[in-house]
């Protein structure tokens, strides 16, 4: 099985992509885990809802294009479920015995996913109402699909 995070924004600041690649180098003792960013459209701070619309929509099917229908999709977004660590490292172990070949995590941006997107999602999940700068987001994510799994191998790290 192979682990994958779309994220629509790109991770620009360096220090954000460090602490991603630490967490992405120590997964790999437990899972395949790829980061795939900047599938977003740009929007201009001036967009109106409609140009809002046609970029989530654009973006949607880039997103869209690289998922196969064997996935399983799971969707952050604020709206979504909201889990402990160990609740989420249940999930981590379900997916695990799903058969599936792929579990694609998709971040959207700051004005969501298109409704295909969401739609798409086996699973929508949310870290917390507060809002987070997207590649602080896509770090959060990477630093708890870690902590699942030191919490499914019973290995120090959890509290």
């Amino acid at each position: 099985m192979k682990y994958y995070i779309y994220s629509v924004g790109k991770i620009r600041e360096e220090f954000y992509l460090q602490g991603i690649k630490e967490y992405l180098k120590r997964l790999n003792a437990y899972i395949s885990i790829e980061l795939i960013d900047g599938l977003g459209e740009k929007i201009s701070p001036t967009a109106n809802n409609k140009e809002i619309e046609k970029a989530i929509n654009k973006e949607g099917l880039k997103i869209l294009k690289n998922i196969s229908p064997s996935d399983l999709v799971i969707l952050l977004d604020v709206e979504g479920k909201k889990l402990d660590s160990p609740s989420f490292a249940d999930m981590l172990a379900n997916y695990n015995l799903s058969g599936s070949k792929r579990v694609i995590f998709i971040i959207g941006s700051s004005h969501g996913v298109s409704l295909e997107v969401k739609n798409r999602a086996d699973q929508i999940i949310s870290f917390s109402p507060l809002t987070f700068p997207h590649q602080m987001a896509v770090l959060i994510l990477a630093e708890q699909i870690y902590r699942g799994f030191k919490i499914l191998k019973n290995e120090p790290y959890h509290k």
